[in-house]
């Protein structure tokens, strides 16, 4: 069938919206109308390189839709089903074996190489292959193919347009709160980089009832934004050395620390400002072969922990419908992050972006 996407050719270029073949849905597989997308940093990692994906290549993975065909043996849905497609799993290596599907064995072939399992892409223009099946679905598009194991049935009566990012970047800092780094009721949180991973990380220690939840950012509408969604106490790590004031504000240091910026030094901060027992977590996406230099002996005198957080290591078919819920009750207000664009309009939300204009840029595709 024709669809049209937004295809990535050359990094640091801005997407080509293109007329597309995509071919019909396979055993397993799901077609998925798209009616929204939300735009991650990580897709524009990928386009610029720092995670080499192969090119030309149809990005997005964060789509929210309505199934329209289903593939032999699909069973989880049917068609008129809406849905939110997230990360992609293999469903037979030892860790989705144990339910730990974040970290699948074959997580970087089955989300970032651009092909099936069988090494082929379903999308091509006029007969030359074009890279898909980025996290399962390539939704940078007005229809995706997708996996039973990647996608989520949500309620039809909730705003589909605002779903998307659910998949990935709200997922990841919400579930680290709470799946990860289970952080307990009276515990001390900072998160660092108030985008919109951070923001997710700070609504939902709000929910699971964090005393003292410290936002660190450079940007002051953005720490006040944070301060607005449940943080009790900012930093601008411009203003003031980060871990001079936190030690100020707790005495001993925080129970637990979220890094959403991937820039080595912060995530240095991080552990910095840990207290005995205490644990970093590590979401924020670093450039490929990114590396960090840690003072040893603080993290081995206080049984500091540090660790690497993929999806905020979350059950999606679990965690997405219970942020809907949380959203409905006014508890997880996310909606307030997003920005909404024509899908036309893509790489104008791209640019806005990455010079901050806005948290959560979502393009949509023209209504049917």
């Amino acid at each position: 069938m024709k669809i049209h996407a937004a295809v990535a050719r050359a990094p640091h270029t801005p997407f080509s919206l293109e007329r597309l073949d995509l071919e019909e849905p396979r055993e397993g597989e799901i077609l998925v109308r798209v009616v929204a997308t939300g735009v991650c940093h990580t897709d524009i990692v990928m386009r610029d390189q720092h995670l080499p994906v192969p090119q030309p290549v149809v990005l997005g993975h964060e789509g929210a839709g309505i199934v329209e065909r289903v593939g032999p043996g699909v069973a989880k849905v049917k068609p008129g089903d809406h849905v939110v497609m997230t990360f992609n799993s293999c469903g037979h290596c030892p860790s989705c074996n144990d339910h730990e599907e974040t970290y699948c064995h074959e997580f970087f072939p089955r989300n970032f190489f651009g092909a099936r399992a069988d090494g082929s892409s379903g999308l091509s223009c006029e007969g030359v292959r074009v890279h898909g099946n980025i996290f399962g679905q390539s939704s940078f598009a007005s229809h995706a193919l997708c996996h039973e194991r990647n996608i989520v049935k949500v309620p039809e009566d909730a705003d589909l347009a605002l779903l998307g990012p659910l998949a990935c970047g709200i997922q990841t800092g919400a579930g680290a709160v709470m799946n990860a780094l289970k952080v307990e009721p009276g515990k001390v949180l900072a998160v660092f980089g108030m985008g919109s991973v951070g923001l997710a990380a700070v609504m939902a220690a709000r929910i699971v009832g964090a005393s003292r939840i410290i936002a660190v950012d450079v940007n002051e509408t953005r720490l006040a934004l944070a301060a607005d969604l449940g943080a009790t106490d900012i930093v601008n790590g411009k203003a003031s050395d980060a871990v001079a004031a936190i030690m100020a504000l707790t005495g001993a240091g925080v129970d637990y620390s979220i890094d959403a910026s991937g820039v080595p030094a912060v995530i240095d901060q991080c552990v910095r400002v840990l207290a005995p027992r205490g644990t970093c977590g590590i979401v924020g996406a670093s450039p490929h072969g990114a590396t960090l230099t840690l003072d040893l002996t603080h993290i081995l005198s206080g049984g500091r922990r540090v660790r690497g957080i993929v999806e905020g290591d979350s059950n999606p078919d679990v965690l997405i419908p219970l942020l809907i819920d949380l959203h409905r009750q006014g508890r997880f207000p996310f909606d307030r992050l997003i920005t909404f664009y024509d899908f036309a309009d893509i790489n104008q939300a791209v640019e806005d972006s990455e010079k901050g204009i806005v948290l959560k840029p979502v393009v949509r595709q023209p209504a049917v």
